[in-house]
């Protein structure tokens, strides 16, 4: 009976003491859940600040960019009407040019037939005065009548200007050639080019591109024997040709305003010419969606360069006419 009870109390103990642990260990169980708990609490909270931040944030730049999109707009829209008044106001100056220039041509021709008449009939007759006066004239007429065939020539780029298809290079510079033979043989003048590749474009106002310049090369040369190279390389869709001469060369300060209408770097007693040679090259190269320039060291000749499209391209579209 003894040894009965102590086993009891022994195992009751036991008892005890593992209810204790397991409460022990309930408790601390129940501690770090309580603990997780709370940082998971946490991080809620901090979830839920950022997700506030960035919904602020979104409005914010959502703020912005419809501030930014009205500002295009406006900017865009400003850019359109600039675009068209500048359309329109070429458009009325080539009309103004071209109706000038052609109602001029009559009344021009009169005065013109009318001085020469007077040179012929009396040239010698009267007193050297009279025979300066009417040469003064004379040569007046003729270079108002050269300044008005260019000024109808650069009003037509645009609206007498011929389909683009592809052109071989060589055949413009010929035709160019051909044109200039007697300043060429006048100047003994020297002209070479390289193998040229085909283009895309005007074949009559690429003609009229190297003319213009080969002209002005001959020129513009102190020299005994003028020497001009012609050369094009592909480039891409693009072709970018180049004539180069040994002239007098082109002071840098006149870059930006060389290729304006009746632009002249020098007086006609030294150099003859109208002031719209290089006018009208820079509007045909701009007509084929190109850009013109030059380089020169101011002393030892200038290079003249062009860009045009080697191949057909989409953003010509409606300029061929």
């Amino acid at each position: 009976m003894i040894q009965y009870d102590e086993v009891t109390q022994e195992g009751f103990e036991e008892g005890v003491v593992t209810t204790r642990e397991t409460q022990m260990a309930l408790l601390n169980i129940l501690e770090d859940f309580n603990s997780d708990r709370q940082q998971l609490q946490d991080i809620q909270k901090a979830l839920l600040n950022i997700l506030e931040d960035l919904h602020q944030s979104r409005e914010e730049l959502q703020k912005e960019h419809d501030i930014l999109e009205i500002r295009v707009m406006e900017r865009t829209s400003e850019l359109q009407r600039r675009t068209e008044e500048l359309a329109r106001s070429n458009a009325e100056l080539e009309q103004f040019a071209y109706i000038a220039s052609h109602d001029l041509q009559e009344p021009l021709r009169m005065v013109s037939s009318y001085v020469q008449l007077l040179e012929r009939r009396y040239k010698g007759k009267l007193d050297q005065d009279a025979d300066e006066f009417i040469g003064f004239a004379t040569e007046g007429a003729s270079r108002m009548q050269r300044m008005i065939n260019d000024l109808l020539a650069y009003s037509r780029v645009e609206t007498r200007g011929k389909s683009f298809e592809a052109i071989q290079l060589e055949t413009a510079l010929a035709q160019a050639l051909e044109n200039l033979q007697l300043v060429i043989q006048e100047k003994n003048a020297i002209v070479t080019h390289d193998p040229l590749p085909m283009a895309y474009g005007d074949s009559g106002q690429l003609t009229q591109v190297f003319q213009n310049l080969i002209d002005n090369a001959i020129k513009f040369c102190t020299k005994v024997k003028p020497t001009i190279h012609v050369s094009a390389i592909s480039e891409g869709n693009n072709c970018l040709c180049s004539v180069q001469d040994n002239g007098i060369g082109i002071a840098p300060e006149y870059r930006n305003k060389l290729f304006l209408l009746f632009q002249r770097l020098h007086t006609r007693k030294e150099y003859p010419g109208t002031g719209l040679g290089l006018a009208i090259c820079k509007r045909i190269v701009e007509r084929h969606g190109g850009q013109i320039w030059f380089e020169s060291n101011g002393n030892d000749g200038t290079i003249f360069y062009f860009r045009i499209p080697a191949t057909i391209r989409s953003d010509l579209n409606g300029r061929e006419h």
